[in-house]
């Protein structure tokens, strides 16, 4: 098997697999030729070399969507991600090397984190202006697939996934609690059982999202049954933004499990109204990562150490969330 590897690596190089995953990606040989400047028929080489070096497995699948990459094609591509990650870290520490305080750093935030994360990345800015930042922003399974195929240098999140070999660090307390608007009926009641919540319309982040699973987690914990895998509760509505979602509870549309950290500003001028629900609120934590298996360049060491040492101090602080012991239904 190892000589077999070590013809395969012989016979390879960066220029097929390139072309392989232009071919991917445009879903043509002419889309491919275009993306990287070269013929489709220097393309259709390419493409041959790389089948032949693998023994002549086939690395795409056509159907009616059109060309797919297929399982030998999936780990052919890993492959390019991880080749490219270590040419683009390689040449960002040659630049260390040369004394530059330059760099750019990959950042990936879950959306969520969005209202606070910026202003602790600014003010590394601000102290490293010659390093470049990159802000990805997404769902947490948009930041765990980005890290996963070592797009990113690090990530801000609140729950890292346990099947990749990850460096993870707390940064601070991640409270979660249901919203309402001022005028709806249980504003102003006290200790108000999850159970009694299961008739409410619930306003729902899109799958993906870290919210809802913490919200189906909570539900299921108070003995609530999702009638189906995708609905968590009957009359629920899915929304794609902790905005939007926001803007939908003001006007009375529903209520809504988020984070203490998305509404800082509604509850201090008293557009939302945090429910007295029992166990409430929920206290997780915010987590800084980083793949163990990428190697961590000066950059995005710097910015590590900031987030470090600096990054507890932007999260909100808000009397309706005390700070206490992190709690967490049982899944």
């Amino acid at each position: 098997m190892k000589e077999k590897l070590s013809s395969f690596a012989r016979r390879t190089s960066l220029r097929q697999l390139r072309a392989f995953g232009a071919y991917v990606r445009a879903g043509s040989i002419s889309g491919a030729a275009q993306e990287l400047g070269l013929t489709p028929p220097a393309v259709s080489q390419q493409l041959r070399l790389l089948e032949h070096a693998l023994g002549g497995v086939p690395l795409t699948v056509r159907d009616r969507d059109g060309v797919r990459p297929s399982e030998a094609g999936e780990e052919v591509l890993l492959a390019l991600d991880r080749i490219e990650a270590a040419l683009s870290d390689c040449a960002a520490a040659i630049a260390a090397l040369r004394g530059l305080e330059r760099g750019r750093v990959a950042v990936g935030v879950v959306s969520t984190a969005k209202y606070w994360a910026p202003f602790a990345l600014a003010a590394f800015q601000r102290a490293r202006p010659g390093i470049e930042l990159t802000i990805r922003v997404g769902n947490r399974a948009q930041i765990v697939t980005a890290l996963s195929a070592l797009d990113l240098d690090l990530a801000i999140m609140g729950y890292p996934p346990d099947d990749q070999p990850l460096e993870k660090v707390a940064l601070g307390e991640h409270p979660h609690v249901i919203v309402a608007a001022p005028d709806h009926p249980r504003a102003g009641e006290r200790d108000i059982p999850v159970a009694a919540l299961a008739q409410e319309r619930f306003l729902l982040r899109e799958p993906g999202s870290g919210t809802r699973a913490l919200l189906r987690r909570l539900l299921e914990e108070a003995g609530i049954r999702p009638p189906r895998e995708e609905l968590l509760l009957p009359g629920a509505v899915e929304i794609g933004s902790n905005e939007t979602i926001k803007q939908a509870v003001m006007a009375g549309m529903g209520i809504a499990l988020l984070s203490a950290h998305t509404i800082e500003a509604e509850v201090a001028d008293g557009r939302l109204v945090v429910l007295d629900v029992q166990g409430l609120p929920i206290v997780r934590t915010w987590y800084l990562v980083r793949r163990r298996d990428r190697r961590i360049l000066p950059a995005a060491q710097a910015l590590w150490d900031h987030l470090l040492r600096e990054g507890r101090r932007f999260l909100p602080r808000l009397p309706c969330c005390p700070t206490g012991p992190e709690r967490s239904p049982s899944a």
